[in-house]
């Protein structure tokens, strides 16, 4: 496979602030996302009213699913670094989501669900961090906000497709056994279409191994206020299931769903791009102060009409972390961990996620559906005053 400098990636069209690699890598990550949104808001409902299983097997599920992803990260992103080649662990990671999806076809019991949801987020484990070095190999330092903030963009509008095809197709009268096995089509075609990735240049890895230095203060003062966010900030299948506890319809839970990733879509790549001019850090406050918002909204909302307007909402705070989170974490890596620091990135994220899903559940069978978004607001609340004591405000944060 034909690989390029990330020099010559970027500079035979000066005028093109996203390169060729970013947007096929943006296409893949479009046609998987189509995959998994398809199933993703499917999936609470499938559990609770078809399986029958209780609210707080929705949190164990999502909880442990997107743990295994996070463990996987904080590996798969140190090896990645000391490999020769980021892309063979992106061709793994998106080859095991398409294998995923089948498994949800032959299963009757919610352990069923939990194993193509482990098999399906440790492909996201082991891709994610390599496909965000190669981004990063793949553009210049002062548009790194621009290109993650249009990767998730287009990543996200996967999300807004899948969730209307699904819709669709079970409203005609598909099965969910037939839904769960037509979304392999499109993770099928994302790992094709990796084939017209470049990988671009990188300094060797070590001969021998290398003790990593110590990560720059900096960084580790950022990953702890993620920790502290993380913690608070469960599966979206909850935002999803208190829909549902105010009055929506399936039906009208996917579409706001749907609603959400628009709103998220709309203001990933914009996001970035603001990033990479005004500084990470006003973005990340104005998705913080998003999220806690939201999640203060959702404790004391009392009718349906406030899910619709609390969700896109939160896309706001989705589409600020999308490009924003990466490109500082890139610019706080040293050149060679930046795999590695975006994998601790996303492995402080998917603990807490693991947390604050298993508190969210237990929170929701003792003392009612507010109970969890109390708790989600408070954390990222304190989140955001920890983000402006630990980043100053005179680098471009």
């Amino acid at each position: 496979m034909p690989r390029v400098t990330a020099a010559e990636n970027e500079v035979d069209q000066p005028s093109v602030r996203v390169s060729r690699n970013v947007r096929v890598l943006g296409g893949v990550s479009f046609l998987t996302d189509t995959s998994s949104e398809m199933l993703y808001p499917v999936i609470p409902l499938y559990l609770t009213e078809v399986l029958l299983a209780p609210v707080g097997v929705v949190g164990i599920v999502e909880g442990i699913a997107e743990a295994t992803a996070s463990v996987m990260k904080g590996v798969s992103g140190r090896l990645a670094d000391r490999a020769p080649r980021r892309l063979p662990f992106v061709y793994v990671g998106y080859g095991l989501a398409a294998l995923a999806k089948p498994l949800l076809a032959v299963t009757a019991s919610w352990h069923g669900v939990l194993a193509a949801r482990l098999i399906d987020r440790t492909g996201k484990g082991i891709r994610g961090p390599a496909r965000d070095g190669l981004i990063s190999d793949s553009t210049a330092a002062d548009q790194r906000g621009a290109a993650y903030g249009w990767h998730k963009g287009t990543d996200t509008l996967g999300a807004v497709a899948g969730p209307l095809i699904g819709l669709g197709l079970l409203t005609l009268g598909m099965s969910y056994t037939s839904l769960f096995l037509l979304a392999t089509a499109p993770a099928a075609l994302g790992v094709l279409l990796l084939s017209a990735v470049r990988e671009p240049q990188r300094d060797p890895p070590p001969v021998t191994p290398r003790v990593h230095s110590a990560a720059p203060r900096d960084l580790r003062r950022f990953l702890v206020v993620m920790a502290i966010f993380a913690v608070g900030n469960s599966s979206n299948a909850f935002l999803l299931l208190r829909a549902r506890d105010l009055g929506w319809s399936p039906t009208g839970v996917i579409l706001l769903y749907v609603g959400f990733n628009v709103a998220y879509a709309l203001i990933a790549s914009p996001a970035g791009k603001l990033s990479d001019r005004i500084g990470r850090r006003r973005v990340l406050l104005t998705g913080l102060v998003a999220s806690t918002l939201v999640y203060a909204g959702f404790a004391i909302a009392d009718s349906y009409f406030w899910a619709a307007i609390l969700l896109p909402l939160y896309g706001a705070y989705a589409g600020a972390f999308g490009g924003a989170g990466r490109a500082l974490v890139a610019d706080l890596a040293p050149h060679d961990g930046l795999a590695g620091a975006m994998g601790n990135y996303q492995l402080v994220s998917g603990l807490g996620a693991l947390a604050a899903s298993l508190v969210a559940g237990a929170l929701w069978a003792a003392y009612g559906p507010a109970a969890p978004f109390v708790y989600g607001a408070a954390t990222s609340a304190i989140a955001t005053v920890g983000l402006v004591a630990a980043i100053p405000s005179t680098r471009n944060a």
